[in-house]
């Protein structure tokens, strides 16, 4: 059995002046080609997990290897390996959609043919080609959502990183994107995901852990999940069933 493409040994995170952890003794492996749900709460630590195995900020001790390595040793590589598509839209309102995604896929290291083909496909593949040439500003929020999708794969990452991939957009931008994300994860690419819609992520991770207080509750594919706990139907129930119906409002 090959190496897991993420491995996380006992992660701790502690904001400065804050009085508890973020991530609190944290351990986790996802397998190659998974599609792997990172739910829980408000404040649960999901949006700290993900900030530290990209790189954005260190935890206070604690390991981890994304496709076996280290970010004290191969930083670079580790960030040609990841893709990061955020929920706030990293995209320039004034410039094109062909544009940004040319700049960004410069960013990766893409340029010439190869760039402007795989924009091209992708932006074909989602509907919006014949839109290319529209600035971002004149975009409403699923089209948006869609660019700023393609934005983080044109690189075509061994692992992608996707919080929130489908807020605030109709039901035709939704079922484009999951089918887009499955194509991707069919193709080889590791797909980790966070987000509120519960009945979405039982439909579409191949595998889920429940995080909240930073430490993980559950783990195992949706189905599982739902079997092991008493009286749940779906995969609301069992996050019901661990993190309590208390609100979760946080500043």
């Amino acid at each position: 059995m090959s190496a897991p493409i993420i491995q996380i040994n006992e992660l701790y995170k502690k904001y400065k002046d804050a009085d508890f952890f973020s991530v609190n003794s944290l351990s986790l492996s996802i397998e190659k080609n998974e599609i792997f749900g990172l739910l829980g709460p408000n404040g649960a630590g999901k949006t700290t997990l993900i900030s530290i195995l990209c790189g954005l900020i260190k935890p206070t001790s604690g390991k981890f290897t994304i496709n076996g390595l280290s970010y004290d040793k191969n930083a670079t590589q580790i960030k040609k390996t990841i893709g990061v598509v955020p929920q706030e839209y990293a995209l320039y309102p004034t410039l094109t959609a062909r544009e940004n995604l040319r700049y960004f896929g410069s960013m990766y290291g893409l340029k010439g043919k190869e760039l402007h083909q795989k924009v091209d496909d992708a932006l074909e593949h989602l509907g919006l080609l014949k839109f290319a040439d529209k600035r971002i500003e004149t975009f409403s929020g699923g089209m948006k959502r869609r660019i700023n999708l393609i934005a983080g794969i044109l690189h075509q990452p061994a692992v992608l990183f996707l919080d929130e991939p489908t807020v605030g957009v109709d039901v035709q931008s939704k079922n484009v994107i999951i089918d887009y994300l499955k194509s991707l994860n069919a193709k080889g690419t590791t797909i980790i995901y966070t987000s509120h819609h519960l009945l979405e992520a039982q439909d579409f991770c191949t595998k889920i852990a429940i995080i909240d207080q930073g430490k993980i509750y559950a783990e195992g594919t949706p189905k599982a999940l739902i079997s092991n706990t008493e009286r749940a139907h779906n995969l609301e129930d069992v996050f019901i069933s661990l993190t309590g119906k208390e609100l979760r409002d946080v500043v």
